[in-house]
Order: structure tokens, then C-alpha cells, then sequence
């Protein structure tokens, strides 16, 4: 039975990486993610230097990068004697991280299979190697137990509703008992995996508390956004897709206050700029137009078309709309939240823990409607509401920061 399940796997992988072959022909993103792989070995091999103590941290994309560097940081603080190879799956977190200094090799990840796995672990041959949330290989996780490398899991979150604990889901479930350590977010997630007899696990919290928290430490102010905003209320909608945008643009549109808006999309394509720019009636400037001081003339909407600055900017605003929430799930709300400042994201947002805790606490706000979100902005400008939220969400923030020191503590005891 094993081995059937084994052959579906592999047969799916394989499945995915044609059609991303495929799709390469018409999506920048795909293309990337094959070029990126076509000399792989090649570049592995030609970079690394032998004699070297390495470890190894594997990041799916941005996002889980955001999430799990502050671990990165603090194992490259302990272990200045080894050389840090980072990998990602998606090209979206490669082409913007391939330079951080934090790492001394960056690759794409070879696609799972038996040949890939056990060519790419013996030639980086890691001490540890380290995962973040979901990104469970099958036959990446069976080389280095084999190979008596400890694996750890950063920030899982677990849920019944998951493969790993349905009755067809023994062969998932098995991956997870070859991982040396996991450190989940939650005590449900330990209780659901100890009910399954996995022992290895720790209740750490999650990372990206300790990484937006120490972002909104070091931050500086954006000139150009302070004086895109200067005396105005500023609403910024951020990692938004078109079915946020529809909403968002009809109450900008609709708009008769002094407000100034900024948009960062999820999706920085010309196309989808374009279309957004479209939808503004009001006179909207992109950020790469303008420079500080200059630039704005009459605009109230600024589009950002760029990567990398969104976590910044929200300690600048008054309100954050974070976006995802009508598709698969919201995008990071901590991004915002750590600045105190009142959040408000669509319906999809049950599978976020954060969110749901928010919510309750009343510094987060759901809409579903243009209507709904309407009269939420109109509701935290009330006397005393914002003053009442910065002491929510500040204070939610600060209290759920310290994973990374408790896995960094297992590891001094363990290492």
C-alpha cells in the first residue's frame, strides 16, 4: 500500500513540474521558476567550497521567508562557524532574497523526487536543515532521516481537517514522524499530533511575531509616502487581488474626504496595474513616478509597484485593508497590526489564528460588502476608537513574540 501511495506522490510531482513547464510559456513566473532550475546541480556544485559546515534553510516563498527568518538570523548568530545555504521553491521569494546577507549560498530548490533529493543533500550536506510551516518533501524529509541529519519545522500549524490525520493519509502522516522536531503554533496542534503517537514537538508560537516586531523596532519613515500623506488620513490596502480591488476602488471612487489612499497589490504585473489604475477615477500616481517632495501634484491615490516596502509603510497609516480575504485566505495582518494600528480584511480568514483572535479582541474588522466596509472606516475614526486599538493590537503583538528564543533554546540543549 506504501508503495502505491509512494508512486501517486511521485507521479503528482512530477505531474506539477511538467505543467509549470508548460505554463513557462505563456508566465513570467513560471519561466523563472524553470529557468531557475535548469543548471541547478551545476551551481550547487560550482559554488559550494569544500571543507565547509553548512545548514541548510529552505523557504516556499516570500512569505514563509518573512516568517522564519528571525530563526535564520539567530542560528546564523549562534553558529558563526557554518556557512548558510537558503533555498525556495517559488520565484517570488528567490528573485527578491538572493542576495540577503544572511545567507551564504541561495538556490532554487530541485523538485522532490528520489534522484533530486539525494543528489542536493549530499552535496550540501547539512549539519541541520531547517523547514517553515507546510513544505513537507517526502523524499527530502526520508534522505536526511536516513541520513541521520535532524530536520526541524518552524511554526506549523495543524488542523484534523489536514491530510496527515484522515484514514488515507497514512503515508503523509508518516513524513511527519520522519521529521527530528516540530515546533507548532499551538496546543491543539501538539494535542492532534501526540494523539497520532508523534512525540517530537514544542509548543514555540509563531515567528512572525518576533519578525514584525523587531521590522517595526528598526523601522524608518518612508519620505516619499510622508509626504504623499502629510496632515491626511492615510488608509493603506495591501497584498490586495482584484476581488478586494472591486471593493476597495468603489469606496475610493465614492470618497469626498481629504483621505489619501495607498494600494499595493499582491500582483505588480504591468497588466494588473494598468487595470487598477483603470478602476480610479480619482488621480491616482505610481510610486516609482514620484520621488519625495515631488511628483503628487492633485493625486489621493498612490499605487506601489514595487516589492519589498509594504511591512514599512504600514507604521505611517491609520488603517490597513489587508487583501485575500475573498479568495484562498488573507494576506499577513501582523505586518500592520504591530503598529497599533485598526485592520480590516474580507470573509476568508478562519485558517488564521491571529485574525480570529483579533476579531474577538475588537482591533481587527471583517467586511463582506462594500456597505460593511464603509461604515468600519467611519467607526474607527470615532473619539477614543483608534487609542483604544493601539492598545489592542500593540499589546497583542508584543505578547505573542519569543518563539524564535524558545527554539533556539532546544537547540542549544539539543546540539
Amino acid at each position: 500500500m506504501m508503495i502505491l501511495f509512494e508512486l501517486l506522490y511521485l507521479a503528482v510531482v512530477k505531474s506539477y513540474g511538467m505543467g509549470i513547464f508548460l505554463f513557462s510559456f505563456f508566465n513570467k513566473k513560471a519561466s523563472l521558476w524553470i529557468k531557475g532550475r535548469r543548471h541547478n546541480f551545476t551551481e550547487i556544485k560550482k559554488s559550494l567550497q569544500s571543507g565547509e559546515k553548512r545548514i541548510w534553510f529552505h523557504f516556499p516563498s516570500l512569505g514563509e521567508f518573512e516568517q522564519g527568518s528571525p530563526v535564520l538570523e539567530a542560528v546564523r548568530r549562534e553558529y558563526p562557524q557554518h556557512k548558510i545555504v537558503m533555498t525556495f521553491f517559488s520565484p517570488s521569494g528567490y528573485e527578491v532574497r538572493k542576495n540577503d546577507p544572511n545567507a551564504d549560498y541561495v538556490f532554487y530548490m530541485p523538485l522532490d523526487g528520489p534522484f533530486n533529493s539525494s543528489k542536493f543533500i549530499g552535496l550540501v550536506n547539512p549539519e541541520m536543515a531547517f523547514f517553515v510551516k507546510y513544505d513537507f518533501w517526502h523524499y527530502y524529509i526520508r534522505e536526511l532521516k536516513d541520513r541521520k541529519i535532524p530536520s526541524y519545522f518552524i511554526s506549523c500549524i495543524f488542523r484534523p481537517s489536514q491530510v496527515y490525520f484522515k484514514w488515507y493519509g497514512i503515508f503523509f502522516e508518516k513524513i511527519l514522524r520522519r521529521v527530528t522536531h516540530l515546533f507548532v503554533q499551538n496546543q491543539s496542534s501538539l494535542e492532534l499530533l501526540y494523539r497520532r503517537s508523534i512525540p517530537s514537538v514544542t509548543v514555540s508560537g509563531d515567528t512572525r511575531f518576533d519578525r514584525v516586531y523587531e521590522k517595526a523596532t528598526n523601522r524608518k519613515e518612508n519620505p516619499v509616502v510622508q509626504n504623499f500623506k502629510g496632515s491626511a488620513r492615510l488608509v493603506i490596502c495591501g497584498s490586495t487581488w482584484h476581488e478586494d480591488e472591486r471593493i476597495i476602488t468603489d469606496i475610493i471612487n465614492e470618497d469626498k474626504s481629504s483621505t489619501r489612499w495607498i494600494i499595493a497589490p499582491h500582483e505588480i504585473k504591468e497588466e494588473n496595474l494598468s487595470r487598477l489604475m483603470n478602476a480610479i477615477q480619482k488621480q491616482a500616481v505610481r510610486f516609482s513616478a514620484v520621488s519625495a517632495g515631488t511628483g503628487f501634484s492633485n493625486a489621493s491615490v498612490m499605487i506601489i509597484d514595487n516589492v519589498g516596502m509594504l511591512s514599512d509603510i504600514y507604521g505611517q497609516a491609520d488603517a490597513a485593508i489587508i487583501g485575500g480575504g475573498f479568495g484562498k485566505g488573507i494576506h499577513n495582518i501582523l505586518e500592520a497590526a504591530v503598529y497599533g494600528i485598526p485592520v480590516l480584511f474580507g470573509p476568508r480568514h478562519e485558517k488564521f489564528q491571529e485574525a480570529k483572535d483579533l476579531v474577538s479582541l475588537k482591533g481587527a474588522f471583517c467586511f463582506r460588502s462594500r456597505n460593511d466596509l464603509r461604515k468600519l472606516l467611519d467607526s474607527i475614526q470615532a473619539d477614543g476608537e483608534r487609542e483604544r486599538i493601539q492598545k489592542i493590537n500593540a499589546g497583542y503583538v508584543n505578547s505573542k513574540k519569543g518563539a524564535t528564543g524558545i527554539i533556539m533554546n532546544f537547540l542549544k540543549m539539543n546540539h
